[in-house]
């Protein structure tokens, strides 16, 4: 499981690496929700209201907010120096700051919280989702996406399957990870147990854009050796087959090569609830 350690530093330096091909994946996913959260975005009143980005990573939820409403005051955070320092060159008139949304104070008071794909990694989701909508204002909006089942997500699953032989199971219950809130029933039960109400996941299937440009199967297999559970596979393997299966990775993409692209089928949920009353 990828700690608070890895992303501060090896893990959370990758993905910096990576933040442009990382957008570039999301990017279906991320105009839904987009959307969502500009629509769930409170009108401007005597202040300004303020906006809370969770797992902000390079920025690029809190700029295309901040894009679309100016007048919001938008606090991104994350655990990553790297990822952070992006933010702050693509996001000037953001405010991003290296915190755990799970344990830190909350840098403001927000009005809307939000979060693409960095909710799944809570310890104890019940109570960071509790501290969450303590130090929120209240009726506060949330607003986040997270992966469907590993089943609906051919990047986590198909891939594996064909390079080694053997299927990710998808597990009971919640475990801290990419799929973590895969199961809408419990992410309901998680958050009605912290104290938010009215919430609702919409399904979202996606494209999930690995490789483009005029070699896109070699693009997106560049990609899947530095991010994701290939990479890890391929990593963990004895050096004498890495060559091999980094082969079979791009023999394998090439069937999900649609022109000019890689794509891939995925699957999310996008949810949104508000604050209960405090108790």
């Amino acid at each position: 499981m990828t700690d608070t350690l890895d992303w501060q530093t090896r893990v959370g330096d990758v993905w910096a690496d990576e933040w442009q091909r990382t957008d570039r994946s999301f990017g279906d996913l991320s105009v839904r929700l987009d959307a969502a959260i500009v629509a769930a975005a409170p009108d401007s009143g005597p202040r300004n209201c303020t906006v809370l980005d969770i797992g902000c990573g390079a920025g690029g939820t809190s700029l295309a907010l901040a894009t679309a409403r100016p007048d919001l005051a938008i606090t991104g955070i994350d655990l990553s120096p790297t990822l952070l320092a992006i933010a702050r060159q693509r996001a000037p008139a953001v405010r991003f700051l290296q915190a755990d949304a799970a344990t830190d104070p909350l840098p403001v008071r927000p009005d809307l919280l939000v979060s693409r794909h960095g909710v799944m990694f809570f310890a104890d989701p019940v109570a960071a989702f509790t501290r969450l909508r303590e130090q929120s204002m209240p009726g506060a909006r949330l607003v986040f996406s997270c992966f469907g089942s590993v089943t609906r997500n051919s990047f986590a699953y198909d891939l594996p399957a064909t390079l080694f032989g053997m299927a990710p199971v998808a597990a009971d219950g919640y475990a801290p990870g990419p799929f973590g809130f895969a199961d809408p029933e419990h992410v309901a039960t998680i958050l009605r147990a912290a104290g938010w109400r009215d919430a609702a996941a919409e399904p979202v299937a996606f494209d999930y854009v690995a490789g483009a440009g005029a070699d896109p199967v070699a693009d997106a297999t560049s990609f899947f050796t530095r991010i994701g559970p290939v990479a890890r596979a391929i990593a963990a393997a004895p050096p004498a087959d890495r060559a091999h299966l980094v082969a079979r990775l791009s023999d394998t993409l090439a069937r999900y090569r649609v022109e000019d692209r890689v794509v891939l089928p995925a699957f999310a949920w996008l949810w949104r609830a508000r604050a209960g009353e405090q108790p």
